[in-house]
């Protein structure tokens, strides 16, 4: 979590600051400028020059961005065999268990294409600092890695990419999840729009929550409680691994947006106000209600170890700890966690260590061919 100790105390309101500097990091060169100080730092509207690194302000985003290529990995480096086999035997999964599975890429499938859309879109131009932004280019390209993983799993089973691919538009409680984080992230995607007002700057925090605690800290963790749990009972093993990996990536990303917000409700304590609050409350509470008949559509019976009614009351429990991380009022009467064995997947120390168990062909530069 964030370390406050390397942040300096919230600097003015900023009708009272100096102008903000070129946000894109596109604009003419200030000959003959001073050199880049940490005070001119920020989050948002810096006066400070987006391009240079170096003095780092906030260090626990540029360790984020080594945690993420620390745990670089491809999905074609993961065997599908068994899961192939399993999924072409008559017997091997029941077909609620089919439904779900596949339901749950479809969901994936379309997420991760929006999740890197809003951050090159939206949250790149937006988020003036230039450590926060290189852990971006690391998460862009983890998205696109993602998005890999389940052309891979769709291509690997023979299903119907077609099908996948376009259940976001699809399937209502998929749409439903897609349409409600879009929402929040359309006005930033205006090349008009521009933050420095304490609304504009409040749109760009819903953003933020829309994506990073909803999207990726609340419902991303059901699909991975629905995959690991067949995996623990030994089943479509090669796709839990790769969740496996993902929920790796998850961990940081949802961190590091956590982190961006408090960051800047720090700096601009005017921005959250009891009425945002409030606000962000009731995302949250919305999100998990979406989730809840998600949770209904996917699993109308449910299946050994999981059913709707737990996914709901997980949903109840993440929530709550969303909450607290940003510092709110729970959403939800206390709920315990259903599901303890997702604790130790998303504890990195406790997991296996990949790099030892990957088998990876690895080509070097002298040996690519170039025509």
């Amino acid at each position: 979590m964030l370390d406050w100790s390397d942040t300096k105390p919230a600097p003015l309101h900023p009708a009272f600051a100096p102008p903000a500097s070129d946000a894109t990091g596109l604009g003419a060169i200030a000959r003959g400028a001073a050199r880049v100080t940490v005070d001119e730092k920020r989050m948002i509207n810096a006066r400070a020059d987006v391009n240079q690194l170096l003095p780092l302000k906030y260090k626990w985003a540029w360790e984020k961005y080594l945690s993420g290529c620390n745990n670089h990995w491809m999905p074609t480096e993961v065997s599908m065999q068994a899961d192939i086999a399993l999924w072409k035997s008559r017997d091997g999964l029941t077909e609620d268990e089919r439904r779900m599975l596949k339901r749950n890429l479809g969901f994936f499938a379309a997420a991760e294409s929006l999740v890197a859309n809003n951050i090159v879109l939206a949250i790149y131009r937006h988020l003036t600092n230039p450590e926060c932004r290189q852990y971006l280019l690391r998460q862009a390209f983890e998205e696109a890695v993602h998005t890999h993983t389940f052309q891979y799993i769709v291509e690997s089973l023979g299903l119907d990419e077609g099908e996948l691919f376009n259940m976001y538009r699809e399937v209502p409680s998929i749409t439903d999840k897609a349409a409600w984080a879009l929402k929040h992230t359309q006005r930033l995607d205006d090349p008009a729009f521009q933050t420095g007002t304490p609304e504009a700057d409040q749109q760009f925090l819903r953003d933020l929550v829309a994506f990073y605690v909803v999207f990726e800290g609340m419902w991303f963790y059901t699909g991975f409680a629905q995959i690991l749990s067949l995996g623990r009972r030994n089943k479509m093993v090669g796709i839990a691994e790769q969740y496996q990996y993902i929920l790796r990536d998850e961990s940081i990303h949802l961190n590091f947006g956590i982190d961006v917000i408090n960051q800047i409700r720090h700096e601009n304590p005017h921005l959250w106000t009891p009425a945002f609050q409030d606000e962000v409350r009731s995302m949250l509470k919305d999100a998990a209600e979406l989730e809840a008949a998600y949770g209904r559509d996917t699993m109308p019976r449910g299946f050994l170890g999981l059913n709707a009614g737990l996914c709901e009351q997980y949903m109840h429990f993440i929530a709550n700890r969303r909450c607290a991380q940003l510092g709110l009022a729970s959403v939800f009467a206390e709920a315990d966690n259903p599901f303890p064995w997702m604790s130790e997947a998303m504890d990195l120390k406790k997991e296996k260590n990949f790099f030892e168990t990957r088998v990876i062909e690895y080509q070097n530069g002298g040996a690519l061919t170039w025509d």
